[in-house]
C-alpha cells in the first residue's frame, strides 16, 4: 500500500514515528495489536460521536446482515434516514445517499452547475471537500500536513473554474463575485473549519456569504460532512441560524460505516436522476448496513441531554489542554464547539487557514508521541480537528488533561 496506509494522515509523517495498527475499539478507547489502550479523540475521523462500537448500533447491524447486505435496490431504511435527516436539517427537503463525503461534493458541485448553468465555484483556502480534481486548490487537511503542492494530476483545464478566498473574509469574496459577474455556480465551505485544525466562523460570516449569493443568483453550500449532526443535531446550519440551499453529510449519519449525502431546496435536487437530467448514480449507496447504522445513530443523538453532555465534555478538555501549555510556558490558541476541538501552538488569534500555518508543528510532533506514549491517540496531525462523543467520561478527561500537563512540562525541560 502507498506509504503503507489507505489513507494518507494516518502515515504519521508529519509527526513522526510509524503510525499505530489498531485492533478493536470500544466506547472511547482504541487498542493497538500489541494491546496497548488508547484514550481516542480521533473516533475514526468523526462518526464515532456515540463511542466506538456502540451496543445497540451493533445489535441492529446484526440483525440487519441477516437479511442481506447489499440489495441494489429501494429499501426502507433509506426512506427511513431520508426522513430523519430532513426532519433535522434546515436546507434538506431532499436527500441523495451516496458513499463518502468526497462522493457527496462531487455530486453537489456537479449539481451547482447543472441548476445555474455556471461553471465557476468558490471555495475557502483551507477548507477540504473530498479528493476530487476541482476541490485539490488549497485544499488544506492532508495536502497540508503532507506539505504537498495542489496535486499533480490535475489538470489546470479543471481547477482554473475553482476560485478561492481566505476563511472569514467577506470582501474577498464580494470581490471574485466582482471580477466574475454572473459565472459563479456557487460558494462552498466547511461552516465550522476542521480540516486546516479548527476555527470557528467570525460573527456575520455566514450571515455575508447567505447574502452575497442571494444577491448573485448563487448557491450556497455548506459542506457538513464533518459538522453535520455533531456540532448540533441539525449541524452547523441550525446552531448558527444560516440555511444554505444545498448541504453534503457524511461520517455521523452512517454510525461508522462508509456514508456520504447530500440535499437541499426539492427545486435544485429535482434535477437529480431520475427525477432531472443531472446524472449522478452509486451501486452501494443507500446500502442496508449503512443506514441502518445511521439510523441507530440519530436515534441515540435524540436521546435528553446528549448535545449539553457534549458541549461540557469538550469545553472541559480544550480549556484543560489551553492550561497546560500555558503552564509550561508555551504559546497556544484553540476552542470547541460541542463535540468539536482544535488548538494551535501558536498566538491567537487563528482566523483562517494562513494563520493556521504559524502553529509549530515540530512542537505538535513532539507533543503527538509524548501523548501517544501515555495512552492518549490524537490526530496525527497539527491541521485536523478533534472529536469527543458520549462515551468520554470525566475520568477519560481527567486523565487527558494530566498527560497534556506531564506532555508539555516534559517537553520545556529538552527545549
Amino acid at each position: 500500500m502507498p506509504g503503507g496506509v489507505s489513507s494518507p494522515v494516518r502515515a504519521f509523517k508529519s509527526v513522526g514515528g510509524q503510525p499505530i495498527v489498531f485492533d478493536r475499539v470500544k466506547g472511547p478507547y482504541a487498542w493497538d495489536v500489541d494491546g496497548n489502550r488508547y484514550i481516542d479523540y480521533v473516533g475514526s475521523w468523526g462518526p464515532a460521536i456515540c463511542g466506538h462500537a456502540h451496543p445497540e448500533v451493533i445489535t441492529s447491524l446484526q440483525e440487519t446482515l441477516e437479511k442481506g447486505t447489499s440489495f441494489g435496490a429501494p429499501c426502507e431504511l433509506e426512506n427511513k434516514l431520508a426522513k430523519m435527516v430532513i426532519e433535522a436539517v434546515p436546507s434538506v427537503e431532499m436527500v441523495r445517499f451516496v458513499n463518502s463525503g468526497t462522493e457527496a461534493c462531487m455530486a453537489v458541485l456537479r449539481l451547482m452547475r447543472a441548476f445555474t448553468g455556471r461553471d465557476k465555484v468558490i471555495k475557502f483556502e483551507g477548507c477540504y471537500h473530498g479528493h476530487a480534481d476541482m476541490f485539490l486548490v488549497k485544499a488544506g487537511s492532508g495536502v497540508a500536513t503532507l506539505g504537498l503542492p495542489d496535486s499533480p494530476g490535475v489538470p489546470r483545464s479543471t481547477t482554473q473554474n475553482t476560485l478561492t478566498a481566505p476563511y472569514n473574509d467577506l470582501e474577498a469574496v464580494k470581490e471574485l463575485f466582482a471580477e466574475n459577474p454572473d459565472a459563479i455556480s456557487g460558494v462552498i465551505l466547511e461552516p465550522v473549519v476542521g480540516n486546516a485544525g479548527f476555527i470557528t466562523p467570525e460573527p456575520g460570516f455566514l450571515e455575508g456569504l447567505r447574502e452575497l449569493t442571494k444577491e448573485h443568483g448563487a448557491l450556497l453550500v455548506f459542506d457538513e460532512v464533518m459538522t453535520g449532526f455533531r456540532i448540533s443535531y441539525g449541524g452547523a446550519q441550525a446552531r448558527f441560524g444560516v440555511t444554505p440551499d444545498l448541504t453534503t453529510l457524511g461520517k455521523v449519519i452512517g454510525g461508522g460505516l462508509p456514508v456520504g449525502a447530500y440535499g437541499g431546496r426539492a427545486e435544485i435536487m429535482s434535477m437529480v436522476a431520475p427525477a432531472g437530467p443531472m446524472y449522478q448514480a452509486g451501486t452501494l449507496s443507500g446500502n442496508p448496513l449503512a443506514m441502518t447504522a445511521g439510523i441507530k445513530t440519530l436515534e441515540l443523538l435524540q436521546q435528553e441531554g446528549t448535545y449539553e453532555k457534549l458541549e461540557a465534555t469538550t469545553k472541559k478538555l480544550i480549556e484543560g489542554i489551553l492550561q497546560s501549555a500555558k503552564e509550561a510556558g508555551f504559546p497556544i490558541t484553540g476552542s470547541s464547539i460541542s463535540a468539536m476541538f482544535g488548538f494551535y501552538l501558536c498566538e491567537g488569534p487563528v482566523r483562517n487557514f494562513e494563520e493556521a500555518k504559524a502553529t509549530n508543528t515540530e512542537l505538535f510532533g513532539k507533543l503527538h508521541r509524548s501523548m501517544l506514549e501515555r495512552g492518549i491517540y490524537l490526530a496525527p496531525s497539527a491541521f485536523e480537528a478533534g472529536f469527543t462523543s458520549m462515551a468520554h467520561s470525566e475520568d477519560d478527561i481527567d486523565t487527558t488533561i494530566k498527560a497534556f500537563q506531564e506532555s508539555f512540562a516534559d517537553i520545556s525541560k529538552i527545549l
